[in-house]
């Protein structure tokens, strides 16, 4: 298809009262809105009309300053895992649970570890005294049973609206390892 003299006359006209490139392309037949849109380009068109449907359009929303504040601080906060390292006067991380002392014979770095031996890291990566907990581990599972206990809590129970009654917590089972002093006691 040729834009003839004529086909170019009715786009300016199109154009001009504000129709879109796929309406335009519809009118002039044998022609794509993209085939369209490139001619007004290159004829270098502009200042279209506006239709009633471009002067009735929504203004959007205006962001209230409180919730831009809180948007910003929330950003700010970051991820709490590598926030010490970007805000060095943040207070450290301290685990709630007292932490197995390890002796440093005992000690696994990730080379030494096997497929035996739990792989709970103790302490802060980026220090020479970071470690693996590598005692033995419980069937199953890639903790030792402290650590298991730690890893796996049992489900809080939910709140619930009072219509329904709240369902109890169900505790994940943990089997002694055999010669530590919870498997004596069994």
């Amino acid at each position: 298809m040729a834009w003839t003299d004529d086909r170019v006359d009715l786009l300016k006209k199109l154009w001009s009262e504000g129709l879109s490139a796929s309406q335009i392309a519809g009118r002039l037949g044998e022609v794509t809105r993209n085939a369209v849109i490139g001619k007004v380009h290159r004829l270098g068109l502009s200042g279209r009309a506006t239709t009633s449907r471009m002067k009735s359009h929504r203004p959007r929303a205006r962001i209230s300053s409180a919730k831009r504040q809180t948007r910003a601080r929330v950003q700010q906060m970051g991820n709490p895992a590598v926030r010490a390292l970007y805000q060095p006067d943040a207070e450290p991380f301290v685990p709630a649970a007292d932490e197995l002392v390890i002796p440093l014979k005992e000690r696994k770095t990730i080379q030494t570890l096997t497929e035996s031996s739990c792989k709970w890291p103790i302490g802060d990566p980026q220090l020479p005294d970071f470690h693996f907990c590598g005692k033995s581990r419980v069937t199953g599972l890639p903790y030792c049973e402290h650590h298991a206990r730690r890893a796996f809590q049992p489900p809080q129970a939910r709140r619930r609206s009072e219509r329904t009654a709240p369902q109890p917590a169900t505790a994940i089972a943990v089997q002694p390892v055999a010669g530590t002093p919870e498997s004596a006691d069994a």
